[in-house]
């Protein structure tokens, strides 16, 4: 059982996923505009955000971004009709840590909150190391060389990814499926542009370079 604050401007959809959510156990709180969701959101008690984009007062962007500009590192998932690359990519840079498209099977929105809720059940792990680089993945923060690099919250989920399997050749496919998940939606050019992200915050003036191009193959990070 989680509890899950729904942000959700469409009434007959946010009743509907209340009652499907219900059925599973969860407990909901909905809000239906933007400040409200900003106002819920920062306080404590929620398992999980699902957060539409398009909400009156103050788009889902910004909710998440503000949440996440204050410390606050509830898992969000966002929701929303458009399904570019660039607003999955906006809505992830913002600090969602999934992002669905509308319409969207049942089934899938439940598996999806199952995976959010489980990661965070988990709770604070240890440190990872790597020479010169140090990941708290309980802060969400990482030190290099005394210098601490900000990342966005893919850029960290993904940089943990490599910390975790070091030295292994790691494909596109085995990186998109780790951390961006049930989003099949997105291609292996994604993986490249978040690579390519990590690498210049974290090997930019720096020696050795840890993240990789093993041709052909994909990446791997050099511990």
């Amino acid at each position: 059982m989680a509890h899950i604050l729904l942000a959700e401007d469409d009434v007959r959809l946010s009743r509907v996923m209340k009652r499907v959510l219900g059925e599973e156990g969860h407990v909901i709180d909905v809000a239906d505009d933007g400040p409200n969701a900003l106002a819920l959101g920062g306080a404590d008690g929620f398992d999980l955000i699902v957060l539409d984009v398009m909400l009156p007062g103050l788009d889902g962007f910004s909710v998440c971004r503000a949440l996440r500009e204050a410390g606050r590192d509830t898992p969000v998932m966002m929701l929303t009709a458009r399904d570019s690359v660039e607003d999955r990519v906006r809505g992830l840079d913002a600090g969602a840590d999934d992002y669905l498209v509308k319409p969207f099977a049942v089934a899938e929105l439940l598996a999806r909150i199952r995976a959010l809720t489980r990661r965070a059940a988990r709770g604070p792990e240890r440190t990872l190391r790597c020479g010169d680089l140090t990941l708290d993945v309980a802060r969400h923060a990482a030190v290099r060389a005394g210098h601490e690099i900000p990342l966005t919250t893919k850029e960290f989920q993904l940089l943990e990814y490599f910390m975790r399997h070091p030295n292994q050749v790691l494909s596109r496919t085995q990186i998109l499926d780790a951390v961006w998940q049930y989003d099949r939606q997105f291609a292996s050019n994604v993986v490249d542009t978040y690579v390519h992200y990590v690498r210049s915050k974290i090997d930019k003036d720096a020696e050795p370079k840890l993240i990789q191009t093993v041709r052909g193959a994909g990446y791997i990070f050099k511990a």
